[in-house]
């Protein structure tokens, strides 16, 4: 253990804003085992789906438990050349089309009514989103009449002939990446945002309830600026779309989450100029609608891009949640990539399931930090309490290098906070913690401000391994939580690779 430790320093009067639930939101994709195999798997020869709607029953277990409030389908790069229409009425009459993104060849055995099904069977809300690459601004009118009207038109009275007399009453549509050169239907900032504009005015006067979301890129780049500027007055939110690599290299891993911070960042500020520029007084947010830890090297996208992760990986998507909370004011959507198999934290096979290392961090931020998001403050007293080597992307270290101490991105030891009510009618202090450190062991003070007092027990939830590259697999899950209660004296012992949510009581 080191001579000098960081402090965390929370004050429960110091509120950022409430956490949105639906920043534990999903993302089901048609690409490789995601849908197929995943969360849909009728032929499974070993019990494992039901006999009804072929909906993998443990999958929906593991997926429950994540408590996730909204899932956007069917993509993704998917949807760019999706046809709706091809995945609605009788199944034994869907077209099977050639898939160009992933470059298979899509069943459409699984659509629109199958997913709404399988998200009421889950609890959550469906999020649509739009194809604007060969898809027409009829087509989405189209799609959007047939999940939410009530009226006597055709695609309305299409989803009533297929069994659904009730409309769905979809929330949120958004569109995918169209920035992409990897895209069907790639277009510039300017003639998305043109294109955009028009779209949105269409769908409000088919349904004036919808929540539409820009199509953003990573929240650092021109396109954002461009297309922010354009439509802040017509959507309630911008999106962004970021994924992080390790490079095989674990300090890489967990510090590239600062890119979506300094991402956030931006975003608001570009935000804030739109709405100066366009006088307007409405909220508008931010969609994390893509985000997770993936190296598209490792795990190819047209090969299925299963992922195998490993406790960096767990630590790295903590610190992706870190993010979230301590930016509540500005994100109050996020999407996991992808809900099975594809990048996900569980992965099948026909006999069964196992979660991933990443699958645990999830379940603890989902369960226990909701509620308000307080500013904490880490203090670092000596320099190499600060990572300062290469990242991806670069740029995360050069702004770095020029931050003060207390603002720097890249600290081993990153920490978010909630103040949260319980069933009991008390309040208790939820403290989200990563030790990015793989070699270093921290006594942590933490301290509570003046208005704040704790009660001298501590409950602590542990996802943590002696083995940094420890993995989950079929045979033997090896991270997991581990949750255990102790007498707290005022600072609390890191293990070095480590992450927990420490829950306190208030007392009085």
């Amino acid at each position: 253990m080191v001579a000098a430790s960081p402090s965390i320093h929370i004050d429960s009067a110091r509120v950022i804003d409430e956490v949105d639930p639906r920043i534990y939101s999903g993302f089901t994709e048609h690409m490789g085992r995601c849908i197929y195999g995943g969360i849909h798997d009728p032929e499974n020869e070993h019990g494992l789906a039901d006999k009804n709607t072929g909906f993998r029953k443990d999958v929906m277990e593991a997926l429950k438990a994540l408590n996730i409030p909204l899932v956007r389908y069917p993509g993704g790069n998917f949807v760019s050349t999706y046809r709706w229409q091809d995945g609605v009425g009788p199944k034994e009459l869907r077209p099977r089309r050639p898939e160009l993104a992933w470059l298979t060849e899509e069943s459409n055995q699984f659509g629109t009514d199958e997913f709404i099904a399988w998200c009421r069977e889950l609890g959550t809300e469906p999020f649509i989103c739009l194809n604007m690459g060969t898809g027409t601004l009829e087509d989405a009118l189209g799609w959007v009449e047939y999940c939410n009207s009530s009226s006597n038109t055709y695609y309305a009275n299409l989803r009533k002939k297929n069994g659904h007399e009730k409309p769905y009453g979809v929330k949120v549509c958004s569109c995918n990446e169209v920035w992409g050169p990897w895209q069907v239907g790639q277009m510039e900032s300017q003639d998305y945002a043109k294109k955009a504009f028009q779209w949105a005015k269409a769908l409000r006067l088919l349904d004036p309830t919808i929540k539409l979301i820009s199509c953003g890129e990573t929240g650092f780049s021109d396109w954002d600026r461009v297309t922010i500027r354009k439509l802040a007055p017509v959507v309630d939110f911008h999106s962004i779309h970021l994924y992080t690599v390790s490079e095989g290299k674990h300090a890489v891993n967990v510090m590239g989450p600062a890119a979506a911070e300094k991402g956030l960042e931006i975003t608001r500020s570009l935000i804030d100029l739109a709405k100066i520029e366009s006088g307007l007084s409405k909220e508008l947010t931010v969609c994390f609608d893509e985000w997770n830890v993936w190296d598209p090297v490792r795990a190819p996208g047209e090969k299925g891009a299963e992922e195998h992760y490993n406790l960096s990986d767990a630590l790295a998507v903590s610190s992706w949640l870190n993010v979230f909370i301590r930016k509540a004011d500005v994100v109050k959507i996020a999407c996991i990539a992808q809900s099975v198999n594809v990048i996900s934290p569980i992965i099948t096979s026909p006999t069964g399931l196992f979660k991933q290392t990443t699958y645990y961090p999830l379940q603890l931020f989902s369960k226990l930090m909701r509620g308000s998001s307080l500013s904490v403050h880490v203090t670092n007293p000596a320099p190499s309490l600060t990572y300062i080597g290469p990242t991806v992307p670069k740029f995360v270290h050069d702004l770095s290098v020029h931050t003060p101490d207390f603002s720097k991105l890249t600290k081993f030891v990153d920490v978010s906070a909630v103040l949260a009510p319980t069933e009991q009618g008390t309040k208790e202090i939820r403290i989200a913690i990563v030790n990015r450190s793989d070699v270093e062991e921290f006594d942590v003070p933490i301290l509570f401000g003046p208005q704040t007092s704790v009660k001298d027990q501590v409950t602590a939830h542990e996802v943590w391994h002696d083995d940094l590259k420890a993995g989950n697999g079929f045979d033997e899950e090896k991270v997991k939580t581990v949750v255990r209660t102790e007498k707290f004296t005022g600072s609390y012992k890191l293990k070095k690779h480590s992450f927990q949510i420490l829950v306190f009581e208030l007392s009085g």
